[in-house]
């Protein structure tokens, strides 16, 4: 799988995909990882809270790492510093993930290497809510230049 960059496959991703599990939520509703999450949730998306601080992050209880979620997860959201992301990545292929996403100012090229060589999608540098509301959310509507101009609805 690739490094994911353009708007059909961000679109693939987001259309099928329902759990997320974001590494490094924070409970703080301030947190940018609690308003993506909350963002995330509140658009049909079922989130895992990942950080070993807390019991429980917006009704749902937090695991401490990817290893304790007892359920499958479909993507893995890191709201971690890039030194972070390698164990992450493997984590994330133990588990049987099927992309890891780096939020905005994340990167990790031996990450993406871990993840792709297992079969990972990867995404880099961009924020999931962000790209949901660009792509799926009807953020065009509010009069904000998503950048996307086409005549063809979303598959």
């Amino acid at each position: 799988m690739p490094i994911v960059d353009d708007i059909p496959e961000l679109r693939r991703i987001l259309a099928q995909t329902h759990t997320i599990a974001v590494v490094g939520l924070s409970q703080h509703w301030y947190r940018p990882s609690y308003f993506a999450a909350k963002y995330m949730r509140d658009h049909g998306y079922r989130i895992v809270p990942v950080n070993p601080a807390y019991d429980r992050v917006l009704d749902e209880r937090c695991y401490p790492d990817l290893a304790a979620i007892d359920a499958p997860v479909d993507v893995v959201d890191c709201f971690r510093p890039s030194r972070d992301i390698p164990a992450i990545a493997r984590a994330a292929v133990a588990i049987g993930a099927k992309v890891l996403w780096m939020q905005l100012g994340i990167r990790s090229d031996e990450a993406a290497r871990i993840a792709t060589d297992a079969g990972l999608d990867v995404v880099m540098d961009r924020c999931v809510k962000i790209e949901h509301a660009r792509i799926l959310g009807g953020l065009n509507w509010a009069g904000v230049n998503t950048g996307i101009i086409s005549a063809r609805r979303p598959t």
